[in-house]
C-alpha cells in the first residue's frame, strides 16, 4: 500500500498551503493513529488514523461532490472577469484540487460533477464515450411530433455542424411548451442552438442528470455536497459506449 507524506495528505485535503500545514504539524496538532506527529515528512497509508486539530479525517483516493449550479457563474476553474463556479465552494473545498467536469452554460442550472479523479472527468466528457445528459426544458413556443423527429435524425446548427442524434419528449401534452431532452453530445450552447434551428427559444434549460447520477431535487441553487456512498456507485456504473 502506497505512503505519502503528512503534510501532503493535509494539504490534498484543502487544510491549508504546504508551508501552512507544516507549522500546524511542527506545533503538535496533528495526530496520527494517535500519536501526535511533528514530522511533515513522515509517511501514512491510507489506512492510518489521520486526525487535524480534533477532526478525524476521512481520507478516500478521490473525491466527489454534485451542485445545483446557479444561473449567474460560468463553468471554468478561474476568469479574470466573471463569477465562476469555483467561487461557490467553501475555501476548504477550492483548496482540494476540484475541477467541474464538463461545462454547463452560464444562465443553465443544474447537476455539476465537480471531482479530483481525473480519469473519470475523462471518461464523462470524451465525445467517444457518449455519456448521455438529462435536461429539463422550457420553450418559447409548443414544441411539435415535427420536432421531436427532427432531434431524432439531428439537427444542422447556425455553423453547419450537424449533431448527433438526440432525445426529445413532451412529459404531459397539456404542456407543449415543456419538454426533456437527453443529449449524448455537449457542442457550445448546443440546445438553445438545436431550438434556435428550429425557429424556437430555450427559456429555461436545467440539467437533471449525468449518465447515471440525478441531482438531488433538495439541493437549492449554488449548493453543492459530497456525494453519497450509493451515489459513486452509480457514477461510476459507466454506461456501454454506444457507436
Amino acid at each position: 500500500m502506497s505512503k505519502d507524506r503528512l503534510d501532503k495528505v493535509l494539504g490534498n485535503y484543502g487544510l491549508g498551503s504546504r508551508s501552512d500545514v507544516k507549522k500546524e504539524i511542527h506545533q503538535g496538532l496533528v495526530k496520527v493513529n494517535g500519536v501526535v506527529v511533528k514530522d511533515p515528512s513522515f509517511k501514512v497509508s491510507m489506512n492510518d488514523e489521520v486526525i487535524y486539530y480534533e477532526e478525524t479525517l476521512v481520507r478516500k483516493e478521490f473525491y466527489y461532490f454534485m451542485m445545483n449550479k446557479a444561473p449567474d457563474c460560468i463553468t471554468a476553474t478561474e476568469d479574470s472577469r466573471e463569477k465562476t463556479v469555483m467561487d461557490y465552494l467553501s475555501e476548504r473545498h477550492a483548496n482540494m484540487d476540484l475541477f467541474p467536469v464538463g461545462r454547463l452554460d452560464k444562465e443553465t442550472e443544474g447537476l455539476l460533477l465537480f471531482t479530483t479523479d481525473g480519469p473519470l472527468g475523462h471518461y464523462y466528457t470524451s465525445p467517444k464515450h457518449f455519456v448521455e445528459k438529462e435536461y429539463y426544458a422550457e420553450i418559447s413556443d409548443d414544441v411539435t411530433k415535427e420536432d421531436i423527429l427532427a432531434f431524432e435524425t439531428g439537427i444542422v446548427l447556425d455553423d453547419g455542424y450537424q449533431t448527433l442524434p438526440a432525445r426529445l419528449a413532451i412529459p404531459d401534452s397539456n404542456q407543449p411548451k415543456i419538454v426533456t431532452v437527453w443529449l449524448k453530445e455537449g457542442k457550445f450552447r448546443q440546445i438553445r442552438r438545436m431550438f434556435q434551428s428550429l425557429g424556437k427559444e430555450v427559456t429555461y434549460l436545467k440539467r437533471v442528470k449525468m449518465g447515471n447520477l440525478i441531482l438531488d431535487p433538495t439541493l437549492t441553487l449554488g449548493s453543492y455536497r459530497e456525494l453519497t456512498a450509493d451515489e459513486e456507485i452509480l457514477l461510476k456504473q459507466k454506461t456501454p459506449i454506444i457507436q
